[in-house]
């Protein structure tokens, strides 16, 4: 089941804080723990209360403060994006979702309100937030005041826009709809959208009590005085009549639900729309609001006091005439905390339209279906320090390493080991001004292991030939000493090569490690950050040209690596042919590859041969292979050969401006890894927490 649902709309006043109260009541039937967050919210005045936060937390009791069910105000987020720092908002949201989801089961998210001037700034910020949460959404379309054509034009719009940000639509709610036919409306939409069946819509009618204020809004939105009638401000307010006019032609104006605005010194209009609420020849207005801050008139107030009670409410506010009106224009109805008679009406609604067996349904089933780069970046961090490893880096003296270094200390990421000269990685870490608390300097020639570790590993490779003083020359290597105390179980693990090549880092780990029981070879896979997802690359780079079967255990042991790294393993087995449309003996070894992969793990999504187009694109997929689980929905990408694999890795690195974390290595005993020697401060960092990860595994057997 999913934990989590992010509930947005694309425009203002779209009726989602009903739809909220709808679906925590829904969720709260089965789920004894629920947090409602709101990453980002409107309110720029650290003490005026984000209104739906207040709604829900009033209305369900929630055990969460409310300082913890945001991160920013919506001017703080503008602030940082514009200063360019987009990835400290993301990580400040995913640290503070973190927090909730140790504690609550599941997490109602809610999207921006849209009522500042720039709605696709808010489209992309709620659709980047929901990815990286890694939240299926649920959208919230607004019908108020259009047409079937209109509603249908702006829904696809929606619909489609989500869906090419690559995020997983759970269902389509189109609200506050006027006049239009529901049932023709979906089906009109149904035969537009690229999935009909891949998610439900639904249709809520407008329903007056919801969107229109109340007397009671007027009240707040003005801070305005209550002169008579405090007892009925629960009448809704569906039009502003200014009375500018002769009594005489103002009454012609008057409609139902009108709230009249006059100066408090128009004793003639006050007088009269009284007495229109009387008469069964006038419809019925729901107030009047006197401007000027006037309060009327001594005899017209003794007059109305007369009255066995006055038949509306009469309100006073400061400002003139023109300035109320314009702010009142902007007024619109909201379900205010404690108003029952709204919130149950809201309730009654959203269970009479929509389908709440279904909607529970497809819950249980949701779950991502991809995973972003900042989610696998910060999931790497909190999975590694979830059982803390110790790693060991060999090139222990370089400026990279060293930073690197200093941010998996600070945040407790790992315990450290550094190989080198002491006082040289002391001398530099005084000259970058980091200070590295905890680590651990070891320089292979003076260790107390080092007399050890020279006869292990000269006991390991005497049948190869080695002599005891080739084993001192290599364990005064730093990438050989690492590895043997990785062998040893003086370290879970170790990271290499920003200054040495893949084949110095990885030979150590063939000749001291091994491969583990079961694996018949060492592979690698690169994992792709690319704009919206991770994807799983191997091997591109170790094995030149894998038979059949190693190609098949190549697939097996990335799938688990992506299993591990929480990315659901849906595998390519990759082709110049999709099925059987082409021939040849590089299509025929997939084929085999595919087979024996079937066979030894019946359970995983696993299609071959492929495409690269027909597994990634999922309109590509409906063509070439329509009924396949995998095409177009592929996350793990087995290429057939080594020189295929390296550059599409580089291709899509260079051209998509994707990152790519790896060679992750698999197949071996314990944890080696490679870095390349182009790698960045952030790179290393990722690599670490990967082979701490991995450690984990290790351990856990």
């Amino acid at each position: 089941m999913a934990d989590n649902l992010f509930v947005t709309g694309v425009e203002p006043r779209s009726g989602k804080s009903a739809i909220v109260l709808g679906l925590m009541q829904l969720l709260l039937r089965d789920i004894q723990k629920v947090a409602f967050f709101r990453p980002i919210i409107n309110s720029s005045e650290s003490s005026a209360k984000d209104h739906d936060i207040n709604l829900v937390l009033n209305q369900f009791n929630l055990d969460m403060r409310y300082s913890e069910t945001f991160s920013f105000t919506m001017q703080k987020a503008r602030e940082m994006i514009n200063q360019g720092q987009h990835e400290a908002l993301l990580e400040k949201i995913l640290n503070d979702f973190s927090s909730l989801q140790s504690r609550f089961d599941f997490i109602l998210c809610e999207g921006t309100d849209f009522l500042g001037s720039d709605p696709a700034f808010e489209f992309d910020i709620n659709a980047d937030i929901a990815a990286n949460l890694g939240c299926p959404v649920l959208l919230v379309c607004n019908a108020q005041k259009k047409t079937q054509e209109e509603i249908v034009a702006s829904s696809l719009l929606t619909i489609e826009s989500f869906e090419d940000k690559g995020l997983d639509i759970l269902a389509a709610v189109i609200n506050r709809v006027e006049d239009v036919d529901g049932t023709n409306m979906v089906e009109e939409l149904r035969q537009k959208i690229r999935c009909p069946e891949c998610f439900p819509i639904y249709v809520i009618p407008e329903e007056p009590k919801l969107g229109k204020p109340t007397v009671s809004d007027v009240v707040k939105w003005l801070d305005a005085r209550v002169l008579y009638g405090g007892d009925m401000l629960s009448n809704l307010v569906d039009t502003y009549v200014i009375a500018a006019m002769q009594l005489g032609n103002f009454l012609n104006y008057i409609e139902r639900g009108s709230l009249v605005i006059t100066p408090g010194d128009r004793s003639d209009i006050i007088l009269g729309s009284l007495a229109s609420r009387l008469s069964t020849n006038y419809p019925d207005i729901s107030g009047i609001l006197l401007t000027g801050g006037l309060d009327p008139s001594e005899s017209v107030r003794k007059l109305i006091e007369g009255w066995v009670g006055a038949p509306i409410p009469i309100l006073i506010a400061e400002g003139h005439t023109y300035k109320t009106a314009r702010i009142l224009y902007d007024l619109y109805g909201r379900i205010e905390p404690g108003d029952q008679n709204k919130i149950q009406s809201a309730l009654r609604v959203f269970e009479e339209h929509v389908d709440l067996p279904e909607l529970r349904t497809k819950l249980v089933a949701a779950k991502p279906t991809t995973v972003t780069p900042k989610m696998f970046e910060f999931s790497l961090i909190l999975k590694a320090k979830a059982k803390k490893q110790h790693i060991v880096l060999p090139e222990g003296t370089g400026e990279r390493i060293m930073r690197a270094a200093d941010i998996l200390l600070r945040r407790g990421v790992v315990d450290l080991t550094l190989l080198g000269k002491e006082s040289d990685i002391r001398t530099k870490m005084s000259q970058l001004n980091l200070e590295l608390d905890g680590v651990r300097i070891v320089e292979p020639g003076k260790s107390e292991n080092y007399e050890d570790y020279v006869n292990t590993y000269y006991e390991l490779r005497k049948h190869k030939g080695i002599r005891e003083e080739d084993a001192r020359d290599r364990m005064l290597d730093p990438t050989f000493y690492s590895t043997m105390m990785v062998h040893k179980g003086h370290a879970d693990g170790m990271v290499s090569g920003s200054i040495t090549t893949t084949q110095q880092t990885i030979r150590p780990a063939f000749e001291i490690i091994k491969t583990r029981p079961g694996s018949s070879i060492v592979s690698s896979v690169f994992f792709m950050c690319l704009k919206d997802r991770v994807l799983v690359y191997g091997d591109c780079a170790v094995n030149p040209n894998p038979t059949a079967e190693e190609l098949a255990e190549i697939a097996l042991s990335s799938a688990e690596t992506a299993q591990l790294f929480g990315i659901e393993p849906r595998i390519a087995m990759l082709s110049y042919s999709t099925g059987d449309s082409g021939k040849g003996l590089d299509v025929e070894k997939v084929i085999k590859a595919t087979a024996i992969a079937h066979e030894r793990a019946p359970h995983l999504l696993l299609e071959g041969p492929l495409q690269y187009d027909a597994a990634v694109d999922i309109e590509v997929a409906h063509t070439k292979m329509p009924d396949s689980a995998v095409a177009g929905r592929a996350t793990v990408f087995i290429f057939p050969d080594l020189n295929t694999g390296n550059n599409t890795y580089k291709a899509v690195q260079r051209s998509a401006q994707a990152v790519a974390i790896g060679p992750v290595l698999q197949g071996l005993n314990k944890p080696i890894n490679d870095l390349s020697r182009g790698c960045t401060v952030p790179d290393i960092v990722n690599t670490v927490a990967i082979t701490a990860i991995q450690a984990q595994a290790v351990k856990k057997g």
